[in-house]
């Protein structure tokens, strides 16, 4: 398989559309039809189906998307190490991050990363685990700064953890219950709710919290996978949400949301990297993770 062909396939797979793969490939569209029909006829299936709105993979080319990504990432990682033997200082690391480390415990690693290693380049892609994991297993990404599972579940994924983490219901600093010294459960039953999707960790969390007092869990009048609108909400009405102290860290020093004193249990979260289990990390991408490693060992001290 031409390895160029398939650097266009991954391009046009990832954009969904052939116009803006071209732009970032520098190639013209119908250079790059072309050369994806060749790679389609060599192979003998059909790996994107093209409408009105752009391009997706078929199951055939799923499957080269997810092997082909793998392979980019290999080559990727195996330049960066060429490029460290020969001494050069410069170095691209991609990461992916959840909403809560970024919110203080990435910008202190990147920091210090630009300190150490001053003409490194870093990518961010922001999200959820639900995105985030994907990116790492496909090669997209070569680690993720977010929640990891107690038990590992994906036989493909590694995880390091970091430090551990509480979880809280929030609520804006004038609120009703935010006055009461202890806030029994059954008291958040009838209150209005924006909380994460079903899937995410936090709201199995929030489920479990109510299930385990034998209490029906409430429904959200409001889902989302946005961090910045389950605040924003909370902060301008009488909603409650149920998100990782650590996130409302900056408001809580503004006086503008506080964690209730809820009479139950507390949850604790695992926060650490994930990356894949048989990929190799480029020396830009360890240097990153020292970086995140001493961080986290600082912000786990921290108050």
């Amino acid at each position: 398989m031409d390895f160029r062909r398939l650097q266009l396939f991954l391009a046009a797979s990832r954009h969904g559309n052939l116009t803006e793969a071209a732009a970032e490939l520098e190639i013209s569209q119908p250079a790059l039809s072309k050369s994806l029909k060749a790679l389609e006829k060599s192979l003998g299936v059909r790996l994107l189906e093209r409408g009105r709105f752009g391009v997706v993979p078929t199951p055939f080319g799923e499957a080269l998307l997810a092997h082909g990504s793998a392979i980019e990432a290999e080559l990727r990682n195996a330049e960066a190490e060429i490029d460290a033997l020969k001494g050069a200082a410069r170095g691209h690391v991609l990461m992916g991050c959840g909403p809560t480390e970024a919110n203080r415990l990435l910008p202190r690693a990147l920091m210090a990363l630009a300190r150490t290693h001053p003409h490194l380049k870093a990518s961010v892609l922001y999200g959820l685990n639900e995105n985030l994991m994907p990116w790492v297993r496909n090669g997209e990404i070569d680690f993720a700064l977010s929640s990891v599972p107690g038990r590992p579940s994906d036989p493909e994924l590694a995880h390091d953890k970091l430090f551990e983490e509480s979880g809280a219901v929030v609520a804006r600093a004038g609120h009703p219950l935010a006055r009461r010294r202890s806030v029994p459960l059954a008291d958040l039953l009838a209150q209005r709710w924006i909380l994460p999707r079903r899937r995410e960790l936090e709201r199995l969390a929030f489920d479990d919290l109510f299930r385990t007092h034998d209490l029906v869990p409430p429904e959200a009048t409001i889902e989302t996978t946005s961090t910045v609108l389950m605040k924003s909400v909370v902060l301008h009405g009488d909603f409650l949400t149920f998100i990782p102290r650590e996130l409302i860290y900056w408001e809580e020093k503004a006086g503008q949301l506080v964690a209730l004193p809820v009479a139950a249990g507390s949850w604790v979260r695992l926060v650490g990297i994930t990356r894949r289990r048989r990929g190799s990390l480029s020396p830009a991408a360890r240097a990153a993770l020292d970086a995140l490693k001493a961080a986290a060992q600082e912000f786990a001290a921290a108050p």
